[in-house]
């Protein structure tokens, strides 16, 4: 079956999580220095000058696997059950990811008090209704396989 709507909320998610190693997670200004955290660290910016505070590496490389497995799942359209599986278990390491996100978040300086939160914190979600509507996706091709089969 040629691959549909599925492969672009599949492509949507991966990107979505992506954009977790680019845009801030949480923000805090601080006595004129500015902190923000995305997935790879903790970042202060001082002026123009930016650098990394702190490393979060296993946060990192968790991100860029959950993102590995949304774009590798596109290419599952001919096994479409191990796509749903995948899809599932791409919801749930997203879940724990955000979570994950939000014990890291805690280490800002001031704590959580003093932090706006970012869009960032809010892209895990938006990951999460993308991959929904691609298993809906992958629902509606496998109700026309089953309508195909029952007319031959």
């Amino acid at each position: 079956m040629i691959q549909r709507i599925q492969s672009i909320w599949l492509l949507l998610a991966g990107l979505t999580i992506c954009c977790l190693l680019f845009i801030p997670m949480v923000t805090a200004n601080i006595g004129g220095i500015e902190y923000h955290i995305i997935a790879s660290g903790l970042y202060q910016k001082t002026g123009s000058l930016t650098k990394q505070v702190e490393s979060f590496l296993p946060l990192f490389i968790s991100t860029i696997a959950v993102v590995i497995m949304c774009f590798v799942n596109i290419f599952n359209f001919k096994k479409r059950t191990i796509q749903k599986r995948i899809c599932m278990a791409s919801a749930v390491l997203i879940i724990g990811l955000s979570f994950w996100c939000s014990q890291y978040a805690k280490k800002i300086p001031g704590g959580l008090d003093t932090a706006n939160y970012s869009v960032g914190m809010f892209l895990p979600v938006i990951a999460i209704f993308f991959i929904i509507l691609a298993i809906r996706g992958i629902n509606n091709d496998e109700k026309l396989l089953r309508s195909a089969d029952r007319l031959r």
